[in-house]
């Protein structure tokens, strides 16, 4: 035996053992993708809602005029009288008040509607129920 194959000899004696069939890892952007995936599950089920309940709470404060009943977020509900740029006049039973736009929760009626049932009835060509 020469030196030379004494040395190939050793040199494996002293590798450690490898597996047949190594196992390769997988890219490292692939652990990204659940972490990116939670992502967009959270913009649609929270931040989507929510801006367009904002923007349909926009479009109702342009569409506010004189004559709508309105329900403001403290739970008055009164009649507007006049709208401005920022504020509306209402009429609350004996009592008229200046309010922001953004203190309206919601409209109730529109001027012309009415939630009288006998009402709706005729318009709709029912009779009204007693």
């Amino acid at each position: 035996m020469g030196f030379h194959n004494f040395s190939v000899i050793l040199g494996e004696a002293g590798a450690p053992a490898q597996p047949a069939a190594q196992q390769q890892q997988p890219p490292g952007w692939t652990s990204f993708v659940p972490l990116m995936l939670f992502v967009v599950i959270i913009y649609f089920a929270f931040f989507r809602p929510q801006q367009k309940r904002a923007k349909e709470q926009q479009e109702m404060l342009k569409s506010v005029k004189s004559g709508d009943k309105i329900m403001t977020t403290g739970g008055i509900i009164a009649t507007v009288i006049t709208v401005k740029e920022k504020s509306i006049s209402v009429r609350s039973a004996d009592s008229k008040m200046e309010i922001t736009k953004n203190a309206i929760a919601e409209i109730l009626e529109r001027s012309g509607e009415s939630n009288d049932s006998g009402e709706r009835a005729a318009k709709e060509g029912q009779p009204a129920k007693s």
